[in-house]
């Protein structure tokens, strides 16, 4: 089982900077780049709600189930 983070594709679409959107959402850019990166284990729904509500999408967007 693994879910597929794909916020960086999402951000790249976006044009937004790490950066620019870990200040937006109130986390910091080290945790941002541990969800970029997939090594996150967890992730707060009001972090998953700030993300789509920031880069305007849906959080299929941003996670994907491949078996």
């Amino acid at each position: 089982m693994a879910i597929i983070v794909n916020l960086d594709v999402m951000m790249a679409k976006r044009k937004v900077r790490s950066k620019d959107l870990a200040e937006s959402i109130g986390i910091t850019e080290a945790n941002l780049s541990i969800l970029k990166t997939g090594k996150a284990r967890a992730i707060r729904f009001s972090t998953l709600e700030a993300l789509c509500k920031e880069l305007n999408c849906q959080p299929g967007d941003l996670l994907e189930y491949q078996d």
